[in-house]
């Protein structure tokens, strides 16, 4: 508190009044409000609709369905690869008539091999 002199005589206190008092609180709860704000921004921002850990999970789904595309699309080159040999070369019905379907050509004989359990050893 600084003192200050009268004209008169003698030096008076001069006390802080009620409204400067009453600033400071009022600042403070402003600086609290403030801190709360901004609290609830960056918490909003991390866990939000559109925060930090929705934005990841949307990156890891598009990372895993990319993923899936590439996969699917592999998979359509080797079909119509193998529809091109089924229509173009007779080699390639041959094979699979031969495998799934087990037939053979006149005069050929089939040998079925079976094999033997192996004895347990005593």
């Amino acid at each position: 508190m600084a003192r200050v002199a009268k004209p008169g005589g003698r030096p008076i206190e001069n006390r802080a009044s009620p409204i400067v008092r009453r600033g400071g609180r009022t600042r403070r709860l402003v600086r609290f409000l403030l801190f709360v704000a901004a609290a609830l921004i960056v918490v909003d921002a991390l866990v939000g609709n559109r925060g930090l850990l929705a934005m990841l999970d949307a990156r890891r789904q598009h990372a895993e369905l990319a993923a899936a595309i590439a996969r699917q699309r592999a998979e359509n080159a080797r079909l119509r690869e193998e529809a091109r040999r089924l229509t173009h070369d007779p080699s390639a019905i041959e094979e699979i008539a031969r495998r799934d379907l087990g037939l053979i050509r006149p005069g050929e004989k089939v040998f079925i091999v079976k094999d033997l359990p192996t004895p347990a050893a005593p």
